[in-house]
């Protein structure tokens, strides 16, 4: 048990009506009071072990969680006998004061390749009409080329929206199948090419490049620039071959792993997801085809280039900032 401090008791007061310190106006005061006792009750040694725990897996601590929550936290504590009692709400009030949140965490991709950043800036250089330290034509053309992959139609029963309460999904669905939507983007020109497969692979993006290529202004122009990512249907030296056996003026430039945030192609994506895809209520595959290339004809009809800013200098400070997240890491393997 701990001591009030001095101080935590107050004198009573009377009132013209004959009310005293019990009060209801003496009760902010006396809370106020008793938290701040409850914050010099713990010693501080005990809020260092408690950070200290927290900053650690709970795996490496053998403890069977992925993460910890405030109050388990406070059960591991006592558990170590570092002190006989402690609350959940303590425990999450120190560690949100020195922003320690370990019940909290995002997934991330952390750059792996070590030519990252010049395999990223030639593309980002192509966004800007340069190509090894020089312009571009002005018939060379940039497409940007991917897949979405695995596009479910979900046949739900919808519920009618109503002045006071947003549209209502069914939870449950029946699957109707799924598909493959393959698209490019030309990024001065913000055109779209895209279409829809039973499955990705070489051989339908080879339809896709097909689509492109084979028609003006892309099949007489002096380079027409592919960006891909390391997907399985276009990655590596043969994609590079095959591509460039049926297509002499086809420059494909593939992106470092973990870089399809630099392909400009899943900026369009994002909005098939919001815009075609949510909620997914399809009736058939058919019904979710017809719906995406009806948007891609939709949204070409008003699309512009998009406002590209990102550049070598911005990504250079990314990869600074990332290396100084994960130095502690490297050194800890």
């Amino acid at each position: 048990m701990t001591k009030s401090p001095a101080g935590l008791i107050y004198p009573a007061r009377s009132f013209q009506n004959g009310g005293n310190a019990s009060s209801r106006k003496a009760w902010p005061a006396w809370r106020i009071a008793l938290a701040t006792a409850g914050r010099g009750s713990f010693p501080p040694l005990l809020e260092v072990e408690v950070k200290a725990l927290a900053c650690q897996l709970p795996r490496a601590v053998g403890v069977p969680l992925s993460r910890f929550s405030s109050d388990e936290l406070a059960t591991e504590v006592m558990r170590r006998g570092l002190v006989a009692s402690i609350s959940g709400s303590t425990v999450w009030r120190w560690l949100s004061e020195d922003a320690i949140r370990p019940w909290q965490y995002r997934s991330w991709c952390f750059p792996r390749d070590p030519d990252f950043e010049p395999k990223a800036g030639r593309v980002l250089d192509l966004y800007h009409r340069r190509w090894e330290g020089q312009p571009l034509e002005p018939d060379d053309y940039v497409v940007c080329a991917d897949e979405k992959t695995s596009i479910q139609a979900r046949h739900r029963l919808l519920a009618a929206p109503t002045p006071s309460a947003p549209m209502r999904v069914e939870h449950e669905y029946e699957r109707k199948g799924a598909l493959v939507y393959l698209a490019a983007w030309d990024v001065g020109r913000a055109k779209l090419f895209g279409r829809c497969e039973a499955a990705s692979g070489i051989e339908p993006f080879g339809y896709l490049v097909q689509q492109v290529m084979g028609q003006e202004p892309y099949r007489s122009a002096p380079r027409v620039f592919w960006i891909l990512d390391n997907g399985s249907s276009h990655r590596g030296p043969r994609c590079v071959a095959r591509l460039q056996k049926d297509w002499p003026n086809l420059m494909p430039v593939h992106l470092p792993i973990h870089a399809s945030w630099l392909n400009q192609i899943e900026i369009y994506f994002s909005l098939i997801q919001r815009k075609v895809l949510t909620p997914n209520d399809f009736d058939s595959l058919a019904a979710v085809a017809d719906r995406l290339l009806a948007f891609q004809t939709r949204y070409e009809e008003i699309a512009t280039p998009f406002e590209w800013r990102f550049t070598r200098q911005d990504l250079a400070r990314v990869l600074s900032r990332l290396s100084d997240q994960t130095r502690p890491f490297a050194q800890a393997a």
